[in-house]
C-alpha cells in the first residue's frame, strides 16, 4: 500500500523529483529513452529528416503520417528506415504510437520485432525533446469510464484560469511535458492511489516546526509579504559562509592570523596598472638587467625576498631605500617593480592581524574622527599606504553595511582616507610614486623630534603643541640598513615620539633573516624597558646589558601606557633574543610569511615560469601607545593564561562553562605545524613567554585535532594540547661563543718512548710541506713538533 505522511514544507524540485521517481520506477526509465534520442541523432545521417515528437503535431494530424519535404528525402533507403524503426523500438519498447511509423517502416518492424504488444493512443504521448528540461512536468494517469487510460489533471486554488488549462502537479514552467501510461491494471491502480495520497498531502495543514536551515523561497517578482508568508525576515550575512566556518571552532576562528584569501593579489587599479605604464616604455632585457645588478643577482637577495637559494651568500639589508637621498632613473624603475610588490604583501598581512587583535572599533574610531586618521609610511615609499587604504576601503564598506552607521546618517560611497605622508628622498621615487598615490604629502626623512633642542623641552616639558603626531606608523626596512645600534635605538625613539598618545600604533617590519629578527627584537627590548609600562612591575625586569649592545645608551625615558599588539601575546623578555646584538650561527628566529601573487613584470625579472606566486617572509612587531588591554579589558598573560590554554577553551558560546576568551591571552604558532598521522605538533611560543612543543593527537579530541590539522604557521591556538614539552632552538653564540669557535681541533702528541721508559713527549702543532709538488697530485704534509714545557700548561 503507498502512502505519504502530511509533508512538512515541500519545495517544487524536491516533489518533482519524487514524482519522477515514482513513474520511472513503474513504467520504466524516461531518461534511458531520451539519451537513446541523443545517441540517435548522432548517429543520423546529415541528410535525415528530424521526427518530431511533440503532442501538437500529432493531434494536428493525427492519422496522417508525417511526410517530408522533397523527393530525393521521400524515397528513403531502407538503412535509413531500418535504423529508424530499431530506434522507435528502444524508445517505445514493445508498444508502438498510432500513426507514428510510415507502412514501408511498419513492415521492417514486423519483420524484425513482430506485431507491437499494445498499440499507443498519440493522444497519450506527450513527449517534447526540443529542451532539456524534459521531467519538468508530470502528469497521472488514471482509470476513465470506457476502461482505457486518462490523464489527470490537478489545479491549485491560487491558480489562475489560463494556467488551469494545462496539467500542473506542482511542477515548473514549460512548455514540455511528460506523461506516463500504466501499462498494466496493476500499475494504473498503484498511480491512482499515489496520486490520492500526494494530494492528501498536499491539502493538508503544515506542521510549523522550526527550522533554521531552511529559507523560503522567494517569489518570481520578488515581492512577496513577509506577513503573509509567515516567515520572519532573518539577517543573512554579509559574506558566504564556508564550510570551514561552520565546522571550526569559533575560537579557532577568532585566532586565524591569515588574510582572507590566504593569497593576496596586489590591487588593479591602485598598484599594478600605474606602475606598468610607467615601466612601459623600458625595454624588459635592459631593466632585468639592471634590477639584478642592484639587489644581488638572479634571485634579487638584497630585496624583500628571501630565495633559498642564497642561504649561503652574507645577509644584507635591501640595497634600495625609500629615504636615500639619491636614487638613479634605473634605480627608481628597479625599486618600483621589485621592492614596492613586497613591501605592500608583508604591510597588508601585519595590518590585517592589527585589525583582527584591536577588533573593527578600532579602525571605526579612526574613520569617524575628523578629518580623518594620519597615517606615516616611514620605508615602504608609499607602498604601505596603498595597502593602508584597501584596509580602511574594506572597513568602510562593512560600516556601510551594517544597520547601525555610528553617527552618520548617510554615510559617503568612498572612504575618509585622511591624510597621508610618505618618506621619498630622491626626486626620482618622489616623481614616479606622486603619479598614482593621490592625497599623499612626500618629505624627504622623519622628523627628529626628541634629539633637538628646544626651550621647553630643557624646562623639563616637551612642546607637543607643533609635533605631527600620527595614528599609524609604518616602518618597514628601516632599522636593519643602519649601520650601529644607536642609530636604531634613536630611530625607534622617535618614531615612538610621532605616535598619537591615545592609541597610536607603529609598525616594524624587517626582512625574515636572522638580522631582520634581531633588529626587530632589539626594538621591542627598548621599547619594553624604557617606554612601555605594565600593570604589572615584575613581569618585566630590565636587563643589565644594554639595549642592542650600547656601552652609552640614552638615559631611561619616561614609561608610559602600551602594548604589544602582535605577534607577541607576552611583555617578558623574548625568548629567542637572550644576547643582545648579533648572534652568529642563529638558526631558529621569530618570522612569518605571506603569499602573493607575482606581477607579470616582476615575473620576467625573476626568470619564473613554472610558478606566479612569492612567499615574502618578514619578522614584525606591532605596539601601541597609550592603551592597554591588560588594564582596561582585563587580559590576563603570564603562567595562568599559558596553563589555561593548555587546558584548552573549548567551550562554546551558549554553553553553561563558557566563559570570554582574549585572542592576545593565547600561545601563537612560530613554525608551521607538523601534520603527522593521528597527531599534529605545534611549536608555540605561550603567554609566559617559553618557547614549547604541544601535540594534539586524535585521541585528544575531535574538534581539536580537526583544527589543529587545518591550523596554520602564525595562527593563535586556543584549543590546548594533551602533552608539552620544551622546544629546543638554536640560537648560536656571540664572538667567541660561536658554535664553530666550540669546535676546538684536537691536539696531537708525539711520546718518545726509550730504554728506560717515556723519555719526552712533544706537541705536533701546523703542517709544513715535504717534497715536490707533482701537477694533480697534492704535495705531502708532515706535523710540526713543539717541545712541552712548564709555560705550556
Amino acid at each position: 500500500m503507498l502512502a505519504a505522511r502530511p509533508l512538512r514544507s515541500v519545495c517544487l524540485p524536491c516533489r518533482l523529483r519524487l514524482l519522477t521517481l515514482v513513474e520511472n520506477g513503474v513504467s520504466g526509465s524516461l531518461q534511458k529513452s531520451i539519451r537513446a534520442q541523443s545517441r540517435a541523432k548522432a548517429c543520423r545521417p546529415r541528410n535525415a529528416t528530424v521526427r518530431s515528437f511533440t503532442t501538437s503535431q500529432l493531434q494536428r494530424i493525427p492519422n496522417e503520417v508525417p511526410q517530408t519535404e522533397g523527393g530525393s528525402e521521400l524515397s528513403r533507403s531502407s538503412e535509413h528506415m531500418e535504423e529508424m524503426v530499431r530506434y522507435v523500438r528502444r524508445a517505445f519498447g514493445d508498444s508502438l504510437p498510432e500513426n507514428f511509423l510510415t507502412a514501408e517502416e511498419y513492415k521492417i518492424y514486423e519483420r524484425l520485432y513482430g506485431p507491437p504488444l499494445r498499440r499507443i493512443p498519440a493522444r497519450y504521448v506527450e513527449l517534447s525533446l526540443e529542451r532539456e528540461e524534459a521531467l519538468s512536468k508530470n502528469a497521472l494517469l488514471e482509470k476513465g469510464a470506457d476502461g482505457e487510460p486518462e490523464e489527470s489533471h490537478h489545479y491549485d486554488q491560487n491558480t489562475t484560469t489560463a494556467e488551469s488549462e494545462m496539467p500542473d502537479l506542482g511542477a515548473s514552467e514549460g512548455d514540455g511535458a511528460v506523461g506516463v501510461e500504466g501499462q498494466s491494471p496493476r500499475e494504473i491502480k498503484a498511480l491512482m492511489r499515489l496520486r490520492q495520497d500526494i494530494l492528501n498531502a498536499m491539502n493538508a495543514q503544515p506542521v510549523e516546526e522550526e527550522d533554521p536551515e531552511y529559507e523560503p523561497e522567494e517569489t518570481e517578482e520578488g515581492e512577496g509579504d513577509e506577513e503573509e508568508s509567515g516567515y520572519e525576515d532573518i539577517d543573512e550575512p554579509d559574506v558566504y559562509t564556508s564550510a570551514e566556518s561552520i565546522r571550526a571552532h569559533p575560537n579557532t576562528l577568532a585566532g586565524r592570523s591569515s588574510t582572507s584569501p590566504t593569497t593576496l593579489s596586489l590591487p588593479r587599479s591602485t598598484f599594478l596598472a600605474p606602475i606598468e605604464s610607467l615601466l612601459a616604455n623600458i625595454k624588459p632585457k635592459h631593466h632585468t638587467a639592471s634590477a639584478e645588478k642592484i639587489f644581488g643577482g638572479s634571485g634579487l637577495p638584497w630585496s624583500p625576498f628571501s630565495p633559498a637559494s642564497k642561504r649561503h651568500l652574507q645577509q644584507k639589508p635591501i640595497a634600495l631605500e625609500a629615504s636615500q637621498s639619491h636614487m638613479t632613473d634605473q634605480e627608481g624603475d628597479a625599486y618600483l617593480s621589485c621592492v614596492m610588490p613586497g613591501v605592500y604583501a608583508a604591510v597588508m598581512s601585519t595590518l590585517v592581524e592589527v585589525r583582527k587583535r584591536l577588533g573593527s572599533n578600532w579602525l571605526s574610531e579612526l574613520l569617524h574622527k575628523e578629518g580623518g586618521p594620519r597615517f606615516l609610511d616611514a620605508g615602504g615609499g608609499g607602498a604601505g599606504i596603498i595597502a593602508w587604504r584597501e584596509v580602511l576601503r574594506a572597513e568602510w564598506e562593512s560600516i556601510r553595511e551594517r544597520p547601525e552607521k555610528g553617527d552618520l546618517e548617510s554615510p559617503p560611497k568612498e572612504a575618509p582616507f585622511g591624510k597621508a605622508t610618505a618618506i621619498t628622498g630622491s626626486e626620482a621615487l618622489r616623481h614616479r610614486i606622486s603619479r598614482f598615490i593621490e592625497n599623499t604629502s612626500f618629505i624627504p626623512r622623519i622628523p627628529d623630534y626628541v634629539h633637538v633642542t628646544e626651550p621647553a623641552a630643557q624646562g623639563g616639558q616637551n612642546s607637543t603643541a607643533s609635533r605631527k603626531q600620527y595614528d599609524v606608523i609604518v616602518a618597514p626596512h628601516t632599522l636593519w640598513p643602519l649601520g650601529e645600534d644607536y642609530q636604531r635605538k634613536r630611530q625607534v625613539q622617535n618614531l615612538w615620539s610621532l605616535l598619537n598618545p591615545d592609541g597610536g600604533v607603529l609598525i616594524l617590519l624587517e626582512k625574515g633573516l636572522p638580522r631582520g629578527f634581531e633588529a626587530v627584537a632589539g626594538a621591542r627590548e627598548m621599547l619594553l624597558s624604557n617606554h612601555i609600562s605594565s600593570p604589572d612591575p615584575s613581569e618585566y625586569a630590565t636587563k643589565s646589558q644594554p639595549p642592542f649592545g650600547d656601552s652609552n645608551p640614552t638615559p631611561k625615558g619616561t614609561m608610559e601606557t602600551g602594548m604589544i599588539v602582535a605577534p607577541c601575546t607576552n611583555h617578558t623578555k623574548c625568548p629567542m633574543y637572550h644576547i643582545p646584538g648579533p648572534s652568529h650561527g642563529r638558526k631558529d628566529f621569530c618570522h612569518f610569511k605571506q603569499r602573493y601573487i607575482r606581477p607579470p613584470l616582476l615575473q620576467r625579472i625573476m626568470h619564473a615560469s613554472d610558478r606566479n606566486h612569492e612567499d615574502i617572509k618578514f619578522s614584525y612587531l606591532a605596539v601601541r601607545r597609550g592603551r592597554d588591554e591588560r588594564a582596561t579589558n582585563g587580559l590576563t598573560q603570564g603562567t595562568a593564561a599559558a596553563e589555561a590554554a593548555f587546558s584548552g577553551h573549548n567551550a562554546k558560546p551558549g554553553d553553561d562553562d563558557y566563559q570570554p576568551m582574549h585572542p592576545l591571552s593565547l600561545p601563537r604558532s612560530i613554525l608551521p605545524p607538523l601534520k603527522r598521522q593521528k597527531h599534529v605538533i605545534i611549536d608555540v611560543c605561550t603567554p609566559a613567554g617559553k618557547l614549547e612543543r604541544w601535540t594534539v593527537p586524535r585521541s585528544f579530541g575531535r574538534q581539536a585535532y580537526r583544527d589543529a590539522s587545518k591550523s596554520s604557521w602564525g595562527d593563535l591556538w586556543p584549543l590546548g594540547a594533551k602533552t608539552r614539552v620544551p622546544k629546543n632552538v638554536r640560537l648560536g653564540g656571540k664572538g667567541e661563543e660561536t658554535v664553530r669557535a666550540k669546535r676546538k681541533e684536537k691536539r696531537v702528541f708525539e711520546v718518545e718512548v726509550g730504554e728506560k721508559g717515556m723519555e719526552g713527549v712533544r706537541e705536533l702543532v701546523g703542517w709544513k710541506g715535504r717534497g715536490k709538488k707533482i701537477w694533480g697530485n697534492k704535495a705531502r704534509k708532515e706535523r710540526v713538533p713543539r717541545e712541552i714545557t712548564e709555560d705550556s700548561f
